[in-house]
């Protein structure tokens, strides 16, 4: 038994000398603009769609009509009509996945969109809550 506790202490030592460093397993990818004339090109539309596990017709919706403008999907990328910055879009994004990723009672980023009849909600994998959400 001696020994266990010499053991112990020596992992906790060795434990603590370590510095813990926390890192979400779910970030949201950074935006990637372009900008063409009067046109704002999302690069990495369908990258972002990817991690969120969402549909890009979906976050597309979403985006043109959050920001009041016409779009369309090209390639893995969005092409907005106007001039947006790489923040007004992050933001836009980060208020998309408050709204349609990330479950209200646990923080969990494991959810799905279901649809039953005609009221979308989103479901946390995690936890099985479930919160109906606006339709885009």
């Amino acid at each position: 038994m001696e020994e266990y506790g010499k053991l112990l202490e020596r992992a906790l030592e060795v434990l603590s000398q370590r510095r813990i460093v926390r890192k979400e397993r779910f970030e949201i990818p950074r935006v990637s603009v372009a900008k063409e004339g009067v046109r704002t090109i999302l690069r990495n539309f369908s990258q972002i769609a990817k991690t969120l596990n969402r549909s890009e017709e979906h976050l597309y919706k979403y985006l043109v009509k959050s920001l009041g403008t016409a779009g369309m999907i090209d390639n893995g990328r969005l092409i907005l009509q106007g001039k947006f910055t790489e923040e007004e879009l992050q933001k836009e994004i980060n208020e998309y996945v408050k709204a349609y990723v990330i479950c209200r009672e646990c923080n969990a980023p494991d959810t799905e969109l279901i649809k039953e009849d005609r009221v979308q909600f989103v479901r946390c994998m995690a936890c099985g809550a479930k919160q109906p959400v606006k339709n885009v």
